[in-house]
C-alpha cells in the first residue's frame, strides 16, 4: 500500500493527478471521508468485486456512492422524489447516505440494494469532494476495515488491515473526529425509510419536512 498526503490544499492538489491515473487503471483506493475512513474505486464491477474480497464481506452487500454534487448523482440516472430533494437539501453535503431508485441507471448492478436502489453522498469533506470533481466520476467508498473490525479513523489503522495490498492507494487526511458512520435512509418510496442512524440522528430528520419510518 501506499501512502500519499491528503490534508492541506497543497497536499491535494498534488494528489489528484496521480489518484486519478490510479483509478483509471482500476486501482483502489483508502480515503478520508467526513465521517470515518473508506475504501473506494471506479464504479465498475471488477473494482466492486476487488473491495469486497478484500473486506471480506458479502458481496450482495452494496457499495455507497461518493458525489460532489446532486446535478451528479442526477447524470447517474438517480432519481430525486419530493422527500429526497427535502433530505438532499437540509443535509447534503454531509454524512446522509440517501438510497435512490435507479431506473434507466447504467451503473453495474453490483451498487443495487435489496430494493432496487442505490445509495449515495454527497460528501463533505473538502478534499474528496474537490477530487471527485475534477476526476469527474464518483467513487464507491465503503468502511475501511476488515468485516468485523471498527470503522478506521486514522491512516495506521487502515495500514493495520490492509497495509500489503499492492493495488492500494492511501490518502493520508489525518485523524478523523471519530464520527459516527453517515445516517442512511431508503428513499424508495414516498416515505423515507431509516436504514441506519449515524451521524445525523433521527430527531434532527424532520427538519428535512418529511416523516421517517424504520
Amino acid at each position: 500500500m501506499k501512502v500519499v498526503p491528503f490534508r492541506s490544499e497543497r497536499d491535494i492538489a498534488a494528489a489528484i493527478p496521480a489518484v486519478a491515473a490510479h483509478l483509471r487503471q482500476g486501482g483502489l483506493l483508502a480515503h478520508p471521508t467526513e465521517t470515518v475512513y473508506g475504501l473506494g474505486s471506479r464504479p465498475e464491477a471488477t473494482q466492486l468485486q476487488m473491495l469486497a474480497e478484500l473486506k471480506t464481506r458479502n458481496p450482495e452487500k452494496p457499495f455507497i456512492l461518493l458525489v460532489s454534487s446532486r446535478e451528479m448523482a442526477e447524470e447517474l440516472g438517480l432519481a430525486f422524489n419530493e422527500a429526497a430533494a427535502g433530505l438532499a437539501a437540509a443535509f447534503w453535503p454531509g454524512p446522509l447516505t440517501l438510497v435512490l431508485p435507479a431506473t434507466g441507471s447504467k451503473l453495474p448492478v453490483e451498487l443495487r440494494g435489496a430494493e432496487g436502489g442505490i445509495a449515495v453522498r454527497w460528501t463533505s469533506h473538502a478534499g474528496m469532494e474537490r477530487l471527485i470533481q475534477e476526476v469527474g466520476h464518483p467513487i464507491t467508498s465503503t468502511s475501511a476495515n476488515r468485516s468485523g473490525r471498527p470503522p478506521a479513523v486514522d491512516i495506521s489503522a487502515v495500514q493495520r488491515d490492509f497495509g500489503d495490498v499492492p493495488k492500494l492507494l492511501a490518502l493520508d487526511g489525518g485523524m478523523l473526529g471519530k464520527a459516527a458512520p453517515s445516517t442512511i435512509l431508503d428513499c424508495t418510496a414516498p416515505a423515507p425509510r431509516l436504514v441506519r442512524e449515524g451521524a445525523i440522528p433521527r430527531a434532527d430528520l424532520p427538519a428535512c419536512g418529511s416523516a421517517v419510518t424504520r
